[in-house]
Parts: structure tokens; C-alpha cells; sequence
């Protein structure tokens, strides 16, 4: 599910109408955001939900043309480690 109030927004993943991660990002302009955290609740460690998050943020971006920038270290690994999903950098 993503959110977006004023400049801040996040793609979040809930189980229960429970919050048990989120990847949240501010907007820099109309068409370019900055990751700034990740952040996955211990329960669901090791099941890929974080790349998951991040997925479902590349593919959002496609479609809205926006561009992306990363300050969290998870999303900047992320995007270090696979060169499919690096169209959507700026």
C-alpha cells in the first residue's frame, strides 16, 4: 500500500490492518523522491519483504515517471547489487 501526504510518502506492508514495514521517502520535486528509510518488523525477517517494498516502489516510479534517489543504506544496496532496477535513479 503507499501513502503520500505533503511531501512525504512510504509503500507499507501490513498484515491485519498491523504495520510491520515500511519504506518511506520525501518528495524532492514533482517527479523525483529520496528513499530515507526502510525498516521490516523482526517477525518477518528474512522473507525478502524489504526488496518487496522496494519493488513495488521501482515499478510505482515506472509508471509515474518518477525518478528516485536513495539516502537508506538498504535501498542503496539494493540498488547496487541489481542493475535492472537502476532506469529509475537520477
Amino acid at each position: 500500500m503507499q501513502q503520500e501526504q505533503d511531501h512525504r510518502g512510504g509503500f507499507h506492508y501490513e498484515v491485519g490492518g498491523k504495520r510491520l514495514a515500511s519504506m518511506t521517502y520525501s518528495r524532492a520535486g514533482a517527479a523525483l523522491i529520496i528513499i530515507d528509510h526502510t525498516e521490516v518488523d523482526k517477525q518477518l525477517s528474512g522473507q525478502g519483504i524489504g526488496r518487496k517494498l522496494l519493488d513495488t516502489l521501482v515499478a510505482w516510479a515506472r509508471e509515474t515517471n518518477t525518478k528516485v534517489m536513495a539516502t537508506c543504506p538498504f535501498a542503496l544496496a539494493q540498488f547496487g547489487k541489481d542493475p535492472s532496477i537502476r532506469d529509475v535513479l537520477s
